[in-house]
């Protein structure tokens, strides 16, 4: 670098998210996890929901199908993605030689997240459209909440996939570590099944799960059933979450291999 030159965060983060996306492209478990299992999901949401009871909840198939796409996205294109990233760059140096520069601990961590959640925003205006055109679906009736949302619950599975990666000894084990989010999440965070045609008490118990505050609002804005009490109860929840996950990356998040 020659004398008087500087680096700024902006450009230090979008350095090292090219590197990181040149990275992923050549990794193609991951990328067909990211990119295509998503948007194969919903299909599987939309025979389910056809046989609910969805119109006494006043829901319809595409106000079930998209909100879970949508948080399927999360899932895999974030959440799956970004432990394995993080696990592997750990256990290659990668992160302990980015420390030793002019990258800071934040910069690095959303840099390398970047190329993940630039894939999930794609997918998400993907399926906006697809869903759209294929089963009818307005446009969000209070569209803030899917807003919030789902920007919300970016930042919660970046952090949650950077914790779940210091208990991650290795890419392989990443793949069992991440399961036990993934599989509540599918069955009770309301991506399946929602939570209005659930039995209360079981709903109750679900409505604690980190991305079942995240699928509410999403759902919720686009039907605007959501009422404010209700909306506000989801956005605590969803900003409790990614608290306690920033904080337990601050504690348990691992910059060095295990051995």
């Amino acid at each position: 670098m020659s004398a008087g030159t500087f680096t700024t965060p902006a450009g230090r983060m979008a350095a090292l998210a090219r590197a990181e996306l040149t990275l992923l492209s050549r990794s193609k478990g991951t990328l067909f996890a990211a990119m295509f299992v998503p948007l194969v999901l919903p299909f599987s949401a939309r025979s389910a929901a056809k046989e609910m009871d969805l119109a006494a909840a006043g829901l319809s198939v595409g106000t079930v199908v998209l909100p879970a796409a949508l948080g399927v996205s999360l899932l895999f294109a974030v959440y799956t993605t970004l432990v394995g990233v993080f696990v592997a760059r750990r256990e290659e140096l990668v992160l302990k030689r980015l420390r030793t520069g002019e990258l800071r601990d934040l910069e690095i961590l959303t840099g390398s997240a970047m190329p993940a959640v630039a894939t999930a925003f794609v997918q998400s205006a993907v399926l906006a459209v697809g869903c759209a055109v294929l089963l009818d679906l307005d446009a969000p009736r209070a569209p803030l909440y899917t807003v919030v949302g789902y920007l919300l619950g970016l930042v919660m599975c970046t952090a949650l996939a950077a914790v779940t990666s210091g208990v991650s000894r290795s890419t392989e084990s990443a793949q069992v570590t991440t399961m036990p989010f993934v599989l509540l999440s599918l069955i009770g965070s309301g991506l399946v099944v929602p939570l209005e045609v659930m039995p209360d008490r079981l709903a109750a118990l679900c409505r604690v799960l980190p991305l079942t505050s995240v699928v509410t609002l999403l759902r919720g804005g686009w039907t605007g059933n959501l009422s404010a009490g209700e909306a506000l109860a989801a956005l605590i929840g969803v900003l409790a979450w990614t608290v306690a996950g920033v904080l337990a990356v601050r504690r348990w998040f691992r910059w060095e291999p295990r051995r």
